[in-house]
């Protein structure tokens, strides 16, 4: 992370945050858990879900937590990841109220880039994990660049739609202006909470009406 590649316009948009003192020390820990430990996703994919998703074409945020910990799971995207790799228990229970919602079958492509290049921006609050060992990165910067990050679009951009999933989510997401942004909170997708509001949340069908309202293209979940 010497040199931050970050795509799709995000490199200007948070220039200010690589000049902050908290973003060197949180490069140089990451840096550094690379060189000793597993450490996922790939340094090519930390900041995937900023290269897939431009800051100008965003139109929804789907905020997650930590990447997953799992060996070849962690893509850069939030609750995706690789072809080929089993899909985690919180995805399949996103594929299956979204196909209830939409009362039809959805592709069960598990990479989900197909949702970012529609201008869905899968973003985790921390960006990097150490294997086998959730939260792990937690607490050493990524948390307040991925604020910056949310605050950038809601600041600078209007009728945007942002998914809150679980208590985390709702909290991360306190701040968003919801006079200018449609913001969708409901139960996490895991099994142990899924049942307790994240099915019926009908948040794919909600968030497409909200974008035809305010003349734009819905996704194509």
């Amino acid at each position: 992370m010497a040199e931050v590649k970050i795509g799709g316009g995000w490199k200007e948009k948070l220039a200010d945050e690589f000049e902050q003192d908290y973003f060197k020390s949180l490069a140089d820990f990451v840096r550094s858990e690379y060189k000793k430990a597993t450490v996922y996703p790939a340094p090519k994919n930390v900041f995937r879900a900023f290269g897939e998703c431009p800051f100008d074409e965003v139109k929804v945020v789907i905020l997650g937590q930590d990447p997953y910990h799992g060996r070849g799971q962690a893509n850069g995207l939030c609750f995706a990841v690789s072809a080929g790799v089993s899909t985690p228990p919180s995805l399949q229970n996103i594929f299956k109220e979204l196909e209830s919602d939409l009362g039809r079958e959805v592709s069960h492509d598990a990479d989900l880039s197909r949702w970012a290049k529609q201008g869905v921006l899968l973003l985790n609050a921390t960006l990097t994990v150490n294997a086998g060992s959730p939260g792990s990165h937690q607490g050493k910067g990524w948390e307040q660049f991925t604020d910056a990050a949310i605050k950038k679009l809601n600041d600078e951009r209007e009728h945007l739609v942002f998914i809150l999933w679980g208590n985390y989510a709702k909290q991360k997401g306190a701040h968003i202006d919801r006079t200018k942004h449609l913001v969708l909170e409901s139960a996490h997708p895991s099994p142990f909470s899924a049942n307790n509001g994240f099915f019926g949340n009908k948040h794919f069908s909600k968030a497409n009406t909200y974008l035809i309202e305010h003349g734009q293209k819905p996704v194509e979940w």
